[in-house]
């Protein structure tokens, strides 16, 4: 069955995406819950009518999204925690603190949109997350995490 999203899904698709999904998926989880219609041929036409009108926006949308990855690309980024013996954190290193880090910066990003590439950040080194500023804008942003 092919649906319409309506909302972000994670590892299915993006809003205003046209999807193939099982039917089960799509009556029982997907249309319920508001996060996608079904795809009728009026469904489909109402979709282009939207993409059509929103093309100019999301160009816009999509350059200052490449501005804000540049921006945090060229900042570094130190993250502190407090540290116990051979340089172990307490805690760990989560989207949180990146977030809060990259506000400081100036760069607006939400904590959904970050993922830590690896397992949890549990030591004091140099890292890499994944941060997605658009659906077509993923950077790969390194950060540093210091002793507090």
């Amino acid at each position: 069955m092919e649906v319409i999203l309506k909302k972000d899904v994670e590892n299915l698709g993006y809003a205003n995406d046209v999807v193939k999904v099982r039917d089960g998926y799509a009556r029982n989880f997907l249309v319920p819950r508001g996060l996608a219609v079904v795809a009728t041929p009026s469904e489909r036409k109402q979709l282009n009518e939207t993409l059509k009108q929103r093309a100019h926006k999301e160009a816009k949308i999509k350059a200052e999204a490449e501005k804000m990855a540049s921006a945090a690309a060229e900042k570094s980024i130190k993250i502190g925690a407090k540290v116990g013996e051979k340089g172990k954190i307490f805690g760990s290193v989560n989207t949180i603190m990146i977030a809060d880090a990259l506000r400081v910066l100036g760069v607006e990003v939400d904590r959904k949109n970050i993922k830590l590439k690896g397992e949890a950040i549990k030591t004091i080194g140099k890292y890499e997350a994944e941060v997605t500023f658009h659906r077509d804008v993923v950077r790969s942003i390194p950060f540093e995490v210091v002793e507090e």
